[in-house]
């Protein structure tokens, strides 16, 4: 069996709504949220404007800096790895969530 290389990469561009920042360990970590647009037309020719909301985690290091400019509101790119959690709500039901794992965010400004 021939071998095929495995990827899990994410690109998000777009604007952030809540932020937690939190240190742990010593390293700084944002938990954010962040959303996105995709914009299509159907065969009938209506416009349609589908929005997701995404959730980012983003540890301090060489490729995530300034965390604290972060903020809700602000423009991001956001490179990463999607990951898939799951966990037991309070009412006993199973819960699946995504999250992507950042490993390079850039805030946009005017010159990007």
């Amino acid at each position: 069996m021939e071998h095929i290389e495995h990827i899990n990469r994410i690109e998000l561009q777009g604007i952030v709504g809540t932020v937690r920042t939190n240190e742990h360990n010593g390293s700084k970590v944002a938990n954010f949220t962040m959303i996105t647009d995709f914009l299509y037309k159907t065969r009938e020719g209506n416009a349609v404007n589908e929005s997701m909301w995404h959730n980012i985690v983003a540890w301090s290091g060489r490729d995530i800096r300034n965390l604290e400019k972060i903020e809700k509101g602000v423009p991001v790119r956001v490179l990463g790895r999607l990951r898939t959690s799951r966990y037991t709500s309070a009412d006993g039901t199973e819960k699946q969530f995504y999250e992507v794992m950042a490993s390079k965010v850039e805030v946009l400004t005017g010159e990007n």
